[in-house]
């Protein structure tokens, strides 16, 4: 009981560190969010990461092979060789090798923000959209209370946040121009950038959706 008392405080702690949602801004706009299905075929996406938490920096290289619409594999690399980890996700469906999982489960976010940085959004459904438009900016909260928050500049995914209680628990930023995407835990205050180099056709074994 005790040990139930202390996790449910640390929680709670937890959340209140995270930056309350603010309200919309905007003119009220119809809740039709534009499609951001990923085109099918196969491309090789190559990027450098770094992750930082308030105990560790770490960085190294990366590949996503993704096989539109709904097929991503991830490969980390730690810098120096020291290792790395995967994983592979299939629509909402996330595998990871054995022996791997604490590095990937430190790098890779929930299945809907790690679609969102690849650009697809892929929430769960839920009642009550509420949107707002701002020039070329489309903001969008889902669900009543609010469970995410989805920005689409044009008809491009630019944000996605996860929401709990009123606060942002978590989101991932696509910048655009330098190729750079961002996922954030409030919570913890750990923080991933990829910093993307290149995306090219590829040609995938199909060995690579599964793990030995």
């Amino acid at each position: 009981m005790i040990y139930r008392i202390r996790l449910v405080t640390c929680v709670t702690l937890a959340l209140a560190c995270a930056p309350r949602l603010t309200p919309l801004d905007g003119t009220s706009a119809p809740a039709s969010l534009p499609r951001s299905d990923l085109s099918r075929g196969h491309q090789r996406v190559v990027f450098r990461w770094e992750m930082e938490d308030p105990d560790m920096l770490t960085r190294g290289d990366g590949a996503a092979r993704v096989a539109g619409p709904d097929s991503v594999r991830l490969d980390f690399f730690l810098a120096g060789g020291l290792g790395g980890g995967a994983a592979v996700l299939i629509g909402d469906a996330l595998r990871l090798p054995p022996g791997a999982e604490d590095l990937a489960r430190r790098l890779i976010p929930p299945a809907p923000l790690l679609w969102a940085a690849l650009g697809r959004l892929a929430v769960p459904p839920l009642r009550d959209t509420t949107a707002r438009v701002d020039g070329d900016t489309l903001r969008a909260d889902i669900g009543s209370p609010t469970v995410w928050r989805v920005t689409f500049v044009r008809d491009t995914l630019r944000r996605l946040e996860r929401v709990a209680d009123g606060r942002v628990v978590e989101w991932v930023e696509r910048r655009s121009g330098d190729g750079r995407v961002r996922y954030q835990l409030e919570p913890n205050r750990r923080r991933l950038d990829l910093f993307i180099s290149r995306s090219d056709p590829s040609v995938f074994d199909p060995t690579i959706w599964t793990f030995p």
